[in-house]
Parts: structure tokens; C-alpha cells; sequence
């Protein structure tokens, strides 16, 4: 099992990576959906006692509404806006990279000396987990379109959760599935937020927002 896991965490930092050089919002929301399909088989593999029914519950809700609920919906607001396909980042592709590179390294560092309770599934796992929550947080901050600080948000909770399976064995089932369903409606209501935005305004770039003013007196 130990095997897999890993193939799953090289896959979220290489998906990770991909993202942060990815310039079409289209691409960007499908690896984010294949983030939450593979994420999903974590559960199932990182709990000690096997499959149980907590464990595929866990698995089976975070796959279907990180996997296709929100990828639905944010397809769904990239076709009503009609908005450019492009990202239009504030900071450069390249040096997004950069910049991820030298963040996994750092968390590959602060991964192998962090105490934790007990063994992890994988060595993997903390610093896979630290680089997405960073992924996303940099998605949030240095991107343009409403649509991809959603997705931003989305990966910070793929991180979230793949440092929750440090503590699978202890992680209370209500509070995952209260979590998933947070996020559930804090991607719904962006959704709406982002179609009036574009209804308003005709666009979604968030610094523009920035720039509105009251009027006079």
C-alpha cells in the first residue's frame, strides 16, 4: 500500500507544479479535478485497519465532490461568463515555477524534521501535503480570474486534507465530511459570485475590483 501512496504524492507535487505553469482555465480545473479523484484513494489506503466503512465514506465523498461536483461547477461558470481562457497571472509562469521548486524543497526539509505521533503512511506525505496548501495559497494570491482563486482554494483543501492523513487513525469522520461540505458551499457561493461579477462588470479579473470607488457625496 505504501507503494501506492507515494505514486499518489508524486502525483499531487507533479499536479501541483503543472498547475502553477498552467495557462488555460480549462486544464487548470481538470488537473484540480484529478487532484480530488486521487485523492480520494487515500483513506482507503493510509487507514491501518484495512477498508472500513468510515474510510470509504471519507474517500467516496471527497473523490465525487472534488472530482466532479466542483469541476462542474466552475466549467459551468466559465461558460456563462464567457471569459477569457487564459489565467493572466500576476506573477509569471516561470517564475511560479521557480518558486515552487524552491517551496517543495522546503517542505521536503521541514517534512523530514517535523515530530509526529506516530509513523506516516509515506515520508511523502507532510511535504506533499505543506506544498499543495502552499499551491493553493499562491494561486489565490497571484492570479487574476475569480475563477482560479476558486480553484486556489480548492487545492488549499486538497492540502488540508492530505495532512489529515498524518492522523487518519484519529481523525473524527463527522469533521472531514463537515469540512467537505464547507467547502462545498464555499465553492458553490463563488460560483455565484463570480457569474454577477462578470454580469456587472463584464469581467472577472479581481484587480479590477480593486480599482471601484464610491461615488461622490
Amino acid at each position: 500500500m505504501s507503494g501506492v501512496i507515494e505514486i499518489i504524492l508524486i502525483f499531487l507535487i507533479l499536479a501541483n507544479l503543472i498547475l502553477l505553469g498552467a495557462s488555460r482555465l480549462r486544464n487548470a480545473i481538470r488537473i484540480v479535478a484529478w487532484q480530488g479523484l486521487v485523492l480520494g484513494l487515500m483513506p482507503l489506503l493510509a487507514h491501518r485497519d484495512g477498508l472500513v466503512w468510515a474510510a470509504i465514506l471519507l474517500g467516496a465523498g471527497s473523490a465525487g465532490i472534488k472530482g466532479f461536483v466542483f469541476p462542474a461547477l466552475l466549467n459551468r461558470a466559465l461558460r456563462e461568463t464567457q471569459a477569457s481562457r487564459e489565467i493572466e497571472p500576476f506573477v509569471g509562469y516561470v517564475l511560479s515555477l521557480l518558486a515552487g521548486v524552491g517551496v517543495l524543497a522546503l517542505s521536503v526539509w521541514f517534512g523530514s524534521r517535523l515530530p509526529l505521533p506516530w509513523p506516516p503512511a509515506s515520508n511523502l506525505l507532510v511535504p506533499a501535503g505543506m506544498f499543495t496548501v502552499w499551491t493553493g495559497l499562491f494561486l489565490i494570491v497571484t492570479r487574476r480570474k475569480a475563477i482560479t482563486q476558486v480553484l486556489g482554494y480548492v487545492v488549499l483543501e486538497n492540502g488540508i486534507f492530505t495532512l489529515g492523513m498524518v492522523l487518519v487513525e484519529a481523525m473524527p469522520l463527522l469533521v472531514e465530511l463537515g469540512v467537505l461540505l464547507d467547502i462545498f458551499v464555499a465553492v458553490f457561493v463563488m460560483g455565484i459570485i463570480v457569474f454577477n461579477i462578470n454580469r456587472e462588470f463584464d469581467h472577472i479579473d479581481s484587480d479590477q475590483l480593486a480599482a471601484l470607488k464610491e461615488g461622490g457625496p
